[in-house]
Order: structure tokens, then C-alpha cells, then sequence
């Protein structure tokens, strides 16, 4: 059995801190992603933070990526006034960015670009899952005509985590960035 001075200290081993450090900084930068940088669009607005939840499954993993997305979407829609959103923002990003990691890491591992199918897949399932969420709130003909503006916004996610990742990739920051 384990002394209570080992488990203390692995609790807050320097390893750990840097995983909480980074899932608040990629949180955070959801969050500024979507409450920030928002795009006019006949539906309303859409944002970057999907780029970034993509981004922060490559950099965390599929489940600290999903908690930093989760995170990230829910503070920008209680901050920006939309607290009906909070909780179905937590869930649907978080499952999002769980579906991409799923077929990043487990299905498409050795796939260059296996996130990129994942993040098609997540982009998919986010649309479906907001649609559903929007009928018993608003009504189906509501929830069918914001579908162009999610889709709008996920492929806007995708190309620009593509080109954030290039460059990531490209100057070896993104491989950095995964150690622990």
C-alpha cells in the first residue's frame, strides 16, 4: 500500500501540472476562440473554437481535448449570454472532440491524416447533436434553418485546424507540445 506522502506527491507531480496547465491554456483559448472571433453569418454568427477543440485533441488527447473543448465552448456561451447553451455546448463539444480522438488514435493511428477523418466524423455528430438539441427548445423548422450556418462553421473549424496544424507540424511545435 502506498504512503500518503507518495500519493501526495504523484498527485502533484510535475507531469500532471504541465497536463492541468495545458487543458486550461487550451480551454482558455476555445473559450477566446468562440466568445471573441465571431463571424457574421445569415444565421447568426459562427466561430474559430472548433479549429481549436480539433487542435487541442491532437495536443491533449481525446479525453483531456474534450474536457478543454468542453470547457472552452460552455465558458464562451455563459459568458456571451446563451446559458440555455451551456450544458448541451459542455457535451456536444465534448463528445465532438471524443468521436475525433476515437478515430484519430484508435481507428486511423498509423493515417497521417486520421485526425483530419476524425474531425469530420466529430463535425458530423456536432451538427446532428446541436440539431437535435435545437428542436424540443426552438422547433424543427428553427433547428433546419441554423443547419447551414453549424455546417458552415464546422467546415470553417476543419480548414483552419488543417492550417494550424500544418504549421504546428511543420516547425516541430506540435510533437513539443505533446510531451508531458
Amino acid at each position: 500500500m502506498k504512503s500518503e506522502a507518495k500519493v501526495k506527491s504523484e498527485a502533484y507531480s510535475d507531469s500532471n501540472v504541465k497536463l492541468i496547465t495545458k487543458t486550461a491554456i487550451m480551454a482558455a483559448l476555445v473559450f477566446l476562440a468562440t466568445y471573441v472571433i465571431k463571424i457574421p453569418s445569415p444565421n447568426g454568427y459562427t466561430h474559430l473554437g472548433d479549429c481549436l477543440i480539433f487542435v487541442a485533441v491532437l495536443i491533449l488527447g481525446s479525453r483531456r481535448g474534450a474536457l478543454a473543448g468542453g470547457l472552452g465552448a460552455a465558458l464562451a456561451d455563459l459568458m456571451g449570454g446563451y446559458a440555455q447553451w451551456v450544458l448541451p455546448s459542455f457535451f456536444i463539444k465534448g463528445i465532438m472532440a471524443l468521436i475525433m480522438g476515437a478515430v484519430t488514435y484508435k481507428i486511423f493511428p498509423k493515417l497521417r491524416f486520421g485526425w483530419l477523418i476524425g474531425a469530420l466524423v466529430g463535425g458530423v455528430v456536432q451538427i446532428a447533436l446541436y440539431t437535435l438539441v435545437k428542436i424540443p427548445m426552438y422547433g424543427l423548422p428553427y433547428a433546419i434553418t441554423r443547419l447551414p450556418g453549424l455546417v458552415l462553421q464546422t467546415i470553417f473549424g476543419v480548414i483552419i485546424a488543417a492550417v494550424i496544424i500544418a504549421v504546428l507540424n511543420e516547425s516541430r511545435l506540435i510533437k513539443k507540445l505533446r510531451e508531458v
